[in-house]
């Protein structure tokens, strides 16, 4: 079963792969272009050299497109298989790019679960090059872990946990981390690239059980170390995870012993039905005990949570109090600032609230209405005084201007004489008219 599931996760990766090759690649199916491509390296690194940076990003981009970092030899040889014909300068890419330190063999891998010793080893020997074959070597048939690759899963796991826990560490069983990090292998690989940050530590228990965790840092500090309490948090939280298995037990044997008593009565076998109902009901009994134990356990993880958070508010204030206190801040001073700040926010608002409600007023006027706003402001201008000297001296100098100019421009104009008569005529009657109206008014007045 389990070689069949592998098939199909390969057929869909390869499917998936090939598809991301065209379009990474636009000419991937070019017949001339990728046999220059396939053939092995020769001459000097000079000549092979863009070929070589070609092949190198593809593997990087692939893998990130799959969302691994470790990768095996015979796996990029399917990932580039066109039809049987592979790359000959695979092989030579995979040990170019494990002497430039872009890959890194899995057996090179601290063990972190071992101890500080081969942690240490490990170290000395890597910083020393002596396990880093060269060139010349053909590539084993082994797992390759890209440490670019590996340092964003590194963080991607980290972030995972950041949203399930609201301190600045957490403890989490082995089998945890392993589901996180995605299996074994990537597991133990981002453990070790944690821990040699300073970003994790592996918890052992050893006691009637051998129970494994990872203490992981979630804040930008590193772990000062582990304490009794970490291991004694790993033992529930492992005592949890025991218990939340147990229940799933619990509630498939109920079920299916539910289904054995219906089958039993519907051929009318009833003391088949009767065992199953009694293992039934000894299945409800010991999922209420199971049930109250992990609400137990629960409880304390949850009292020694808010410990650690209490733990860290209190020295977030401590730190803020000496912070104040060493660059001479008075209480009174960053109370008034806050108040000030407040006030701001405050008025903001307001000033945000009344321009909405003008735009949501003016979206609602009508043509009539705004014709009635400007009858009154006319009528209001009317009535308004007439303004200082200074202003009319201004105004009546604006208007001589005007006058001169537009007499000037008329002079220019060579009228007619019967043009120059129906001016004269025009002129007349509209000063007779101008007349009559005043002698109207005064007649009114008197």
């Amino acid at each position: 079963m389990g070689k069949i599931q592998d098939d199909v996760t390969g057929e869909k990766e390869e499917v998936s792969v090939m598809e991301y090759l065209r379009k990474q690649v636009p000419d991937w199916d070019d017949e001339v272009k990728c046999t220059a491509r396939f053939k092995a390296f020769s001459g000097q690194r000079t000549d092979w050299e863009p070929l070589y940076v070609f092949w190198r990003d593809l593997i990087l981009n692939v893998a990130r497109h799959l969302h691994i970092f470790i990768i095996r030899p015979s796996q990029v040889h399917v990932w580039f298989d066109r039809g049987g014909l592979v790359p000959l300068c695979l092989g030579q890419v995979l040990l170019e790019m494990y002497a430039a330190g872009e890959l890194l063999r899995t057996v090179g891998v601290a063990d972190t679960a071992g101890g500080w010793v081969p942690q240490i080893f490990w170290r000395v020997v890597n910083l020393g090059g002596l396990l880093r074959p060269s060139t010349q070597e053909n590539p084993a048939e082994d797992y390759y872990i890209i440490p670019v690759l590996l340092k964003e899963k590194a963080l991607q796991v980290v972030q995972v946990l950041s949203e399930s826990h609201w301190t600045a560490f957490c403890v989490i069983t082995w089998r945890k981390f392993q589901e996180i990090s995605g299996g074994l292998k990537e597991a133990h690989a981002v453990l070790n690239h944690l821990c040699e940050h300073g970003k994790a530590k592996h918890l052992v228990i050893n006691k009637k059980d051998l129970i494994e965790g990872v203490k992981v840092s979630l804040s930008a500090r590193a772990l000062s170390g582990t304490t009794s309490l970490d291991l004694d948090v790993l033992h529930l939280i492992w005592t949890v995870e025991k218990l939340e298995h147990q229940l799933n037990v619990i509630d498939q044997r109920w079920k299916r012993s539910r289904a054995s008593a219906l089958a039993s009565l519907e051929l009318g076998n009833k003391q088949v039905a009767l065992k199953c109902a009694r293992e039934m009901k000894l299945a409800s009994l010991s999922r209420e005990k199971c049930t109250a134990l992990l609400n137990r356990v629960e409880e304390v993880l949850a009292v020694i949570a808010d410990a650690e958070a209490s733990k860290e508010v209190a020295e977030a204030i401590r730190i803020g109090t000496q912070a104040i206190k060493e660059n001479g801040i008075n209480y009174d001073e960053v109370e008034l600032c806050l108040q000030e700040l407040n006030e701001c926010i405050e008025s903001q608002k307001q000033i945000e609230e009344i321009l909405g409600c003008s735009n949501a007023a003016g979206a609602e006027i009508e043509d009539e209405d705004i014709e009635e706003e400007l009858k009154e402001l006319e009528m209001n201008f009317a009535e308004v005084p007439t303004q200082t000297s200074t202003g009319v001296d201004a105004v009546v100098a604006g208007t001589q201007e005007t006058a001169d100019a537009l007499s000037e421009s008329l002079s220019k104009l060579h009228l007619t004489h019967h043009a120059r008569k129906d001016l004269e005529v025009e002129d007349a009657e509209e000063s007779m008219g101008a007349m009559s109206k005043d002698g109207n008014r005064e007649a009114v007045l008197s």
